[in-house]
């Protein structure tokens, strides 16, 4: 890795948020999420990471 380069993460949502509580609806948003099968590379931050967690049932998540 290059000096100065960010670590990424690529989230990619594999289950539908219809049904969900609002919160993770808004999660999905926060990522950048529109609908199944949409993907997302994020810079790796405890940010983030919390947001994955929260919607950790929801999405895929690769190290890049």
């Amino acid at each position: 890795m290059a000096k100065g380069a960010k670590k990424t993460v690529t989230v990619k949502q594999v289950h539908s948020g219809a049904g969900r509580y609002r919160d993770q609806k808004q999660t999905l948003v926060g990522l950048g999420l529109r609908g199944i099968g949409s993907s997302k590379t994020l810079e790796d931050s405890p940010a983030v990471r919390g947001m994955i967690n929260k919607v950790k049932h929801l999405v895929v998540v690769e190290n890049a």
